[in-house]
């Protein structure tokens, strides 16, 4: 397993690959962090596709992706990847997307304990009445994610 740091406009995120594939990014609140790194491989092109995602330039990553969880989570986890860059959708929406409005619950637990945040689009999932709920990241980073590819000439 290796990381490396990569400081957003949201904060610092831990990226972590494990057998070149992401295995988690994480928000980091430590704004003491101070790095020394040249980070390699996967770790090189995902500090590059986030600094595209940020700067506006990028909708879509391609990286290999290999989160860790269950198998109900990684199916939560896959779902999410298909919600198109700008737009929203509710828990209630994701657990439609499974098959199961009953799973509504575990489908937002899932997306909360989502390892790969912004590249897996956990903050694109919003309340049914369209308040933002929960994030791991914090609301005030969900916010800004979702104004920022809202600003890209995109709805939500």
């Amino acid at each position: 397993m290796n990381s490396a740091l990569y400081k957003s406009p949201v904060g610092w995120l831990e990226i972590v690959e494990e057998n070149d594939c992401l295995v988690e990014v994480r928000f980091l609140d430590d704004e003491s962090i101070s790095i020394s790194q040249n980070p390699k491989g996967i770790l090189k092109d995902a500090i590059q596709q986030l600094g595209e995602y940020f700067s506006g330039s990028r909708t879509e990553f391609k990286l290999p992706l290999s989160p860790k969880g269950t198998d109900f989570q990684k199916k939560v986890w896959d779902e999410l990847q298909n919600i198109e860059f700008g737009k929203t959708v509710s828990y209630m929406d994701i657990a439609k997307r499974l098959g199961d409005p009953k799973v509504i619950r575990a489908a937002g637990t899932a997306n909360g304990k989502n390892p790969i945040a912004v590249i897996i689009p956990c903050h694109r999932v919003i309340g049914s009445d369209g308040s933002l709920t929960g994030y791991s990241g914090g609301l005030k980073r969900k916010q800004w994610l979702l104004e920022h590819e809202s600003s890209q000439g995109m709805l939500f």
